[in-house]
């Protein structure tokens, strides 16, 4: 599985440590809200709920360079439009992955 990395960040920051410091803040309290939220809407059952907070979560798997893991969300968002969940699994996993790798940094 890919690991998270700051290079999009360091990228966006263009050498400014306070808005690297500020992006990986936003970053550190809105994922564990938004990963909240969506375990919330998948216990009960609403996929619009899960596709929404998947489509919020897609963007910080994104700015933590996981592209392999984008293209997973980016698949599991527009499943759920089917009310398809084969890849809430493979979701999670990133989930747990990105979790693990926020207490590092």
């Amino acid at each position: 599985m890919e690991k998270p990395n700051l290079e999009y960040v360091h990228k966006l920051a263009n050498g400014d440590e306070s808005v690297r410091k500020m992006l990986l803040d936003v970053i550190k309290t809105e994922f564990p809200e938004e990963k909240k939220d969506y375990y919330n809407s998948l216990k009960n059952n609403d996929y619009k709920k899960i596709e929404e907070n998947v489509h919020r979560l897609k963007h910080k798997i994104s700015i933590l360079g996981l592209e392999k893991s984008y293209k997973i969300a980016n698949e599991f968002e527009h499943n759920l439009r089917e009310l398809n969940i084969d890849k809430a699994e493979d979701f999670d996993k990133i989930l747990i992955g990105i979790s693990a790798y926020l207490k590092t940094i």
